[in-house]
C-alpha cells in the first residue's frame, strides 16, 4: 500500500520535472544588443534569432548568443616609420558585429573572430601606415593616422560583417637612442631659436637706435634754421654798430634839412672804405655887398 502511494506521488513529481525541463529547453531569451544563432544537430541555420523569447525545439536545436554591441579592442603592436625606426604602440578599437552577418560569421569563422580578423587587420593596416610618416612626424600626426586605420580597418572587415567606428591611439613608444637624439636635436634648436632671437633685438635695437639718430640730427637742423633765420636780421643791424666808428658825418644845412642816419650805417654795411662828404644846401639868398653896387648903379 505504501509502495503504490509512493509511486502516486513520485511519478507525477518526476513528470513534472521533466516536463519544466523539456519546456527550459524549448524556449531561449536573446539579450539585448545580441542575436541568437540558431544551431539544428550542429548545423548552422540561416535564420538568425532578435531580441526577445523565443521557441526551439528541445534537445535537438540551440542557440549562439553574438554580441553586438560596441566592443572595444586594445592592440600593443609594433612597426617601422618611414626612418626606419622602431615604433612600439597601443591602440585602443570600437567595433560592433552587423546583425545581419551573425550567421555566416558565426559559421565560417566562430566566436573568436576578434583574435582571428581585428587583431591582424590591425597590425597589417598600422604598419602600411605607419611606414608613410616618420617618427617624429607620427607623434605630431596622430589624427591623420587615426583616421587611416579607420578607413583602412573597414576596408578590410566591412564585407566580413565587422564594423570599426572609432580608434585611438593611447602611446608612441620609441627606442632609447631615438629619443636622446630627438632630446639633442631639441637642444639645437632652442639654442639657434635663442641666438636667432638675440641677433633679431640687437638689429632691432641697432635700427631703433640709428632712427632715433636721424631723427634727432633732423631736428637739430630744423632749430638750427629756425634760428638762422630769426638772428639774420638782428645780426646784420649787430654787425653794423660794431663797425660805426661813433662819429656821424659833418653836414651843414638850413633848419629844414633832415640828416638821415640810416642811409649811413647802410653805406657803413655795403663797405668801410665809403667816405662821406659834407653836404652844404644851395643858399638862394644874394650877397649883400654885391645887391647894394647893382642898385646905385641903377
Amino acid at each position: 500500500m505504501k509502495k503504490l502511494l509512493s509511486k502516486r506521488v513520485v511519478l507525477p513529481v518526476l513528470g513534472a520535472i521533466i516536463v519544466i525541463i523539456i519546456l527550459a529547453n524549448s524556449l531561449t531569451i536573446v539579450q539585448a544588443g545580441h542575436t541568437g544563432v540558431v544551431l539544428t544537430l550542429g548545423r548552422v541555420e540561416e535564420n538568425v534569432l532578435q531580441e526577445g523569447l523565443h521557441a526551439k525545439i528541445p534537445f535537438i536545436q540551440s542557440v549562439a548568443m553574438i554580441d553586438n554591441r560596441i566592443t572595444k579592442l586594445e592592440v600593443s603592436t609594433e612597426a617601422f616609420s618611414k626612418d626606419l625606426q622602431t615604433v612600439q604602440t597601443t591602440i585602443a578599437i570600437n567595433y560592433r558585429v552587423d546583425t545581419s552577418k551573425s550567421f555566416s560569421i558565426y559559421k565560417n569563422i566562430g566566436r573568436d573572430y576578434e583574435s582571428i580578423l581585428v587583431v591582424p587587420a590591425v597590425n597589417e593596416v598600422l604598419k602600411a601606415i605607419a611606414a608613410e610618416y616618420t617618427a617624429e612626424e607620427s607623434v605630431t600626426n596622430r589624427s591623420l593616422i587615426s583616421e587611416g586605420l579607420i578607413v583602412g580597418l573597414n576596408e578590410k572587415l566591412n564585407d566580413i560583417g565587422l564594423y570599426v567606428t572609432d580608434v585611438n591611439i593611447i602611446n608612441f613608444d620609441f627606442s632609447d637612442a631615438y629619443i636622446i637624439a630627438i632630446e639633442e636635436k631639441q637642444v639645437a634648436q632652442q639654442q639657434l631659436l635663442k641666438a636667432e632671437t638675440e641677433k633679431q633685438t640687437k638689429i632691432t635695437n641697432a635700427e631703433a637706435e640709428a632712427e632715433a639718430l636721424k631723427i634727432r640730427a633732423e631736428a637739430e637742423a630744423e632749430a638750427n634754421r629756425i634760428l638762422a633765420e630769426s638772428i639774420t636780421d638782428t645780426l646784420v643791424e649787430y654787425n653794423k654798430i660794431e663797425k660805426w666808428n661813433g662819429q656821424l658825418p659833418q653836414v651843414t644845412g638850413g633848419a629844414s634839412s633832415i640828416l638821415d642816419v640810416s642811409s649811413f650805417l647802410e653805406s657803413d654795411n655795403a663797405g668801410s672804405d665809403t667816405t662821406y662828404e659834407s653836404y652844404v644846401p644851395e643858399d638862394n639868398t644874394p650877397d649883400t655887398q654885391e645887391q647894394a653896387n647893382d642898385d646905385a648903379a641903377e
